[in-house]
């Protein structure tokens, strides 16, 4: 039987590495975050060789006093906490003392510093963990580290290495990231002699939004939202894009908890959630989000190289985050990304000219659907009512606005009032899109989609209105749990009740459903009842029942809403450009698609090459 022993410094320190240090990324990481922990203003960092033969990190911050020097390539050795309670109140970006020392054990490793006060600079060497005395140098106030040869004493690492290319990528990415939170500091990054990256620091909002712009691109700050809200003890700011602005990947994804970029299945469920009633299937929103909270309130202590946070409330962060993002992109109705222009605009009709009328019909839900009626004709005087048909739009021919409605549309125009964000109807194409002009130019709509997003809105707020409605089963369904789940749905029972569930323990591993959902009829309720179990395990909430019914009233609003190759009058068109305008996610349908796009005059005269 083998003896116990202790462990060589040397092997410790490695082994640290082996958790720590994945990649020369994550080398840039510990260093520059140590920068930026000792106040830097201005950091650069010099790359060769995709970091893998040189990594070197400069800046102008506090320095490290000369008999703190040797102490700083020791294990568990930092400045930055010394009990319990500063582990528990932990604000900066490094706390666990291990990164020099791990980085120094598997490269050629040199430190060199110089506080202000202090007269000269030291520099101490390390060669695979091994230190050499501290030595004089002359250096800035601030400090430099070098790292040559990464993993040269460790060779089976050195063969995970990528391309140079793909690890620089990596490190410049990592930059990036960091850019975003850290904006009062400036950053240069060169690689193999070449500057690559030049950050100046951003003072005041708007050189914040240019950093941002530089870093991630100016369409990313033109097709996303600018946030700040707060409550609850928790505040959240930074930028969501709008949904018509997702991507193939989730390459463009920022959470920052206090400064620190995280990865978080809380926080990545929140997101979804909030995006879900708007995201294209298979597509990923953008965003650059800032979560504050009281120290107390959030683990850093989790992850070995600080990637993962643990929420002490995490159903509130949860719940906070996904009202603030689903209220923010609520509010993306079609035209507003449109500012409302002051100079006047020729129009087919005055503002709110046209309006829906009642209601008519029942839903298979008992809800009532808002249609627009064939009294738009009867306003007008020019053309007798039609009855409504089962497509919900009155099949009517094409119309014009009568004199009157006309001279209207232009004294408002001449009165110098501005026109709606969506303008007037013009006319319809192919029976599928509403061609309409706005101060800006042309406006098209994709008719179907506009109602769909219209109709599916107004059935959600009906049944908002009117609570989950339940019915009773003839017979109970029994579901198989774990012992863990079945207590889930014993503790958690009022909250199921919530839901429009009745269900019941009736063993050890097993519980009994004898209400169900109304909306929910037909799908498959012990599949969405484990799902829920989970959510409420992992998450602390679910809102699972919810998306399932929203589901079929978005199919609803779908078989509901106006067809292509539907012709509308003049009057149901501009009708639909107003209801779009009032309806909340109105710039996408239910499944993520833009409803109109915005061709301006700038843009149709540069398709015609007018002033060439």
């Amino acid at each position: 039987m083998s003896r116990i022993r202790q462990l060589p410094v040397e092997l410790v320190n490695q082994i640290a590495a082996g958790e720590v240090i994945e990649r020369p990324a994550s080398v840039v990481k510990e260093l520059v975050e140590n920068s930026l922990d000792a106040g830097a203003r201005r950091i650069e960092i010099d790359i060769e060789d995709g970091g893998a033969r040189l990594i070197r990190v400069r800046d102008d911050g506090g320095g490290i006093d000369a008999d703190d020097l040797p102490l700083a390539i020791s294990a568990h050795a930092t400045s930055k906490i010394a009990s319990f309670d500063d582990l528990e109140r932990v604000s900066t970006l490094g706390f666990r003392g291990e990164a020099l020392p791990s980085i120094a054990s598997i490269a050629r490793f040199a430190l060199t510093s110089r506080p202000a006060a202090q007269a000269h600079a030291l520099r101490i060497e390390v060669d695979g963990g091994k230190p050499q005395p501290p030595r004089p140098a002359q250096h800035p106030a601030g400090t430099t580290i070098e790292v040559r040869d990464l993993f040269y004493n460790v060779p089976a690492r050195r063969k995970f290495l990528r391309a140079e290319r793909t690890e620089f990528g990596r490190i410049d990415e990592l930059i990036a990231s960091l850019a975003l939170v850290h904006t009062g500091v400036e950053f240069r990054l060169s690689n193999n002699g070449k500057p690559v990256r030049l950050l100046r620091a951003a003072a005041d909002p708007a050189t914040v939004a240019a950093r941002v712009g530089d870093l991630l691109g100016e369409e990313f700050l033109q097709q996303s939202l600018r946030l700040e809200h707060e409550g609850a003890g928790l505040r959240l700011s930074g930028w969501v894009g709008l949904p018509t602005a997702s991507r193939a990947q989730a390459d463009q994804q920022y959470f920052y908890v206090n400064g620190r970029l995280v990865r978080d299945k809380v926080v990545a469920h929140a997101v979804r959630q909030a995006y879900a009633d708007v995201l294209f299937q298979g597509r990923h929103p953008a965003f650059v989000l800032f979560l504050d909270l009281d120290p107390l309130g959030v683990d850093v202590n989790v992850h070995p190289a600080k990637h993962e946070v643990r929420f002490r409330e995490a159903r509130l962060v949860h719940d906070f985050l996904y009202r603030t993002l689903n209220e923010a992109l609520a509010e993306t109705r079609a035209g507003a990304a449109t500012a409302v222009p002051t100079a006047p605009l020729p129009a087919a009709a005055p503002a709110g000219a046209y309006a829906y009328g009642n209601w008519r019909g029942q839903s298979a839900l008992g809800l009532g659907v808002r249609e627009p009626l064939a009294d738009y004709a009867a306003l007008l005087g020019s053309a007798p009512a039609l009855p409504p048909t089962d497509a919900g739009w009155p099949a009517a021919p094409a119309a014009t606005v009568d004199g009157a409605a006309f001279a209207a549309g232009l004294a408002a125009a001449e009165a110098g009032e501005a026109p709606p964000p969506l303008g007037y109807a013009l006319a319809q194409l192919h029976g599928i899109y509403v061609l309409a002009q706005n101060a800006h130019g042309l406006v098209l709509v994709d008719m179907h989609a506009a109602h769909e997003r219209i109709t599916y809105e107004r059935l959600k707020a009906a049944q908002a209105g009117q609570g989950i409605r339940s019915q009773l089963l003839l017979v109970p369904l029994g579901i198989s749990l774990s012992e863990r789940e079945a207590a889930c749905v014993e503790d958690q029972g009022a909250r199921f009740a919530e839901l429009g569930f009745e269900l019941q323990r009736s063993g050890p591993q097993s519980v009994l459903v004898k209400r169900l959902p109304t909306l929910l009829d037909g799908a498959d309720a012990a599949q969405l009842i484990r799902d829920v179990i989970a959510d409420l395990l992992v998450q602390g909430s679910s809102r699972r029942i919810e998306e399932a019914g929203n589901d079929v009233l978005a199919t609803m609003a779908c078989h509901g809403s106006v067809r292509a190759n539907r012709r509308l009058s003049l009057p149901e068109m501009n009708a639909l450009l107003r209801d779009m305008e009032a309806t909340e996610r109105s710039g996408q349908c239910n499944h993520g698609r833009p409803t109109w796009v915005q061709l301006s005059i700038g843009e149709l005269d540069r398709l015609f090459l007018r002033g060439r």
